[in-house]
């Protein structure tokens, strides 16, 4: 499967905003956690895993999201495709990351904040890979 965003909405009416999602399944989430990057600037690059599918949904502000799919955990291809996402919260959009890819996170907005989501709990796999910001090169 390739990485997708999975369409949220938002309905605003004189009782005020729900932001929702009906189309993401979440039966495979074992654990969540939220990312704060410390400014604008900063960009959290490149981090995976081999196995481990990941969600990503945007609560406050935006984000600029790349993916690489990694042909080789021990030697990838310097110059593999990225693929590049812009997620907000103007609706609950989850992009999905299937095992086998990095990711680029960097936050577009003061104070955006990310949701992430595992379906591996902390420990049960040794499964994180984590590359130099400047290795991939396309």
């Amino acid at each position: 499967m390739e990485p997708k965003v999975i369409k949220g909405g938002e309905h605003i009416d004189e009782r005020g905003r729900i932001v929702y999602n009906n189309d993401f399944n979440a039966a495979d989430v074992k654990r969540f956690y939220t990312i704060e990057n410390v400014d604008t600037s900063f960009v959290r690059a490149w981090q995976g895993h081999s196995i481990e599918k990941r969600w990503f949904s945007v609560l406050e502000g935006k984000f600029l999201i790349k993916l690489i799919k990694i042909n080789n955990w021990e030697e990838p291809d310097p110059k593999s495709k990225i693929q590049t996402f812009e997620i907000s919260d103007d609706g609950l959009h989850v992009l999905y990351v299937p095992a086998a890819y990095v990711t680029s996170i960097q936050a577009l907005t003061k104070k955006a904040k990310l949701l992430a989501m595992s379906d591996y709990m902390l420990g049960e796999v040794k499964d994180e890979y984590r590359f130099d910001k400047n290795y991939f090169t396309s």
